[in-house]
């Protein structure tokens, strides 16, 4: 068996343990940080547990996949999101949205388009891109001396605004981690509006196209 089909069996068979991994990874970070001040330390100790065991399966599956691929750096070259993701473990919720696809695809053919599916997906992935931002924000910027976002809310607030490109300035991160975050977040945001937009626009013109193809009726 060549490595590309050992690879493939391996991508294959760990695609749905790890959209698992990466809810069991959110929902124990968020009980961390949400939690905090509220829960035992026993609970969040189990939740940091939780969420350093979800990471270091994220890190054996690509060192597998790195080992499998046989190409070394040409791996990291072929697959910079996953290494970026590997430091920064909380892109890891967008695994939920590729698990999703895989099993819609393993039912048969998708139901919706091609452009459908990219507004599907990159609307699921502003979301929980939304939700980890803001969680991770408000860990970084509550307690700081001069933080304006005090609750959750505030944070959740000020990252919709954000991905939104909207911006309004009545909430701003006051730390280093907190600024780095929100330079994270105005990128992603950035870039999934132009797919959102650019997707939406083609699909328009090809349903234009389409009718001037087909004529008016009776033609």
């Amino acid at each position: 068996m060549d490595d590309d089909s050992r690879l493939a069996r391996w991508q294959q068979r760990t695609e749905i343990p790890l959209g698992v991994a990466s809810l069991v990874f959110l929902a124990s970070y968020a009980i961390r940080v949400l939690g905090h001040g509220h829960l035992t330390d026993a609970v969040l100790d189990l939740c940091l547990a939780l969420t350093f065991t979800a990471w270091a399966l994220f890190g054996v599956d690509y060192a597998v996949r790195w080992l499998l691929s046989g190409q070394r750096w040409g791996f990291v070259r072929r697959h910079p999101l996953d290494t970026v993701v590997l430091f920064l473990p909380l892109l890891r919720p967008l695994q939920i949205v590729k698990t999703y696809d895989t099993v819609q695809r393993r039912h048969g053919r998708p139901w919706l388009t091609v452009q459908a599916r990219v507004i599907v997906y990159a609307g699921l992935s502003t979301v929980l891109l939304g939700f980890t931002g803001a969680l991770s924000v408000y860990h970084q910027e509550r307690g700081a001396p001069g933080a304006t976002m005090r609750t959750f809310g505030d944070a959740l607030w000020w990252t919709c605004s954000t991905l939104a490109t909207v911006g309004y300035g009545d909430f701003t991160p006051v730390t280093v981690r907190g600024r780095l975050i929100a330079v994270g977040i105005m990128a992603v945001g950035l870039g999934l509006l132009g797919a959102v937009t650019g997707t939406f626009a083609s699909w328009l013109l090809q349903a234009f196209s389409r009718e001037e193809d087909e004529g008016p009726p009776g033609s």
